[in-house]
């Protein structure tokens, strides 16, 4: 809700810009993609806040905290045919700050029977350096 507040009294039109922060957030979404490829769900939720204050949407659904999104994902992909091949694209970054972002994207599974895709909008938080993933709104488009 801050942070919500910030950005209607800021006018969101006053992004910072820091190639290196781009860069740092862009190479999170491939290591999460390599790790979901390699059927390496934990190396996935490394990008995510490790916290419960992490924040998941998806389906209807909203799941609070890592470990009950790790859990959802282990549910939904049970093995690595469940998961097939992952594939970000349409990748923008938007910086609020220098410890905040927003990452809007597409994604796509390509698996044995189907290859399911949607959008994604993250929110990001840098700390101690680091930037991680801490709300994560993500939907499936109609086939």
């Amino acid at each position: 809700m801050l942070l919500m507040c910030f950005l209607i009294v800021s006018g969101c039109g006053n992004t910072v810009t820091g190639q290196q922060d781009i860069t740092a957030i862009k190479t999170l979404l491939l290591q999460q993609q390599k790790a979901w490829n390699n059927g390496d769900i934990e190396g996935y939720m490394q990008g995510y806040v490790q916290s419960d204050t992490l924040r998941f949407a998806s389906g209807g659904t909203v799941r609070r905290g890592w470990t009950a999104t790790l859990n959802g994902y282990k549910r939904g992909y049970p093995d690595k045919t469940s998961m097939g091949t992952l594939q970000f694209s349409n990748i923008q970054v938007t910086l609020f700050s220098e410890t905040y972002a927003a990452v809007f994207g597409s994604w796509q599974l390509d698996r044995k029977h189907d290859r399911p895709s949607g959008l994604f909008t993250l929110l990001l938080c840098k700390t101690a350096g680091t930037w991680r993933i801490w709300a994560d709104h993500t939907s499936s488009a109609k086939e």
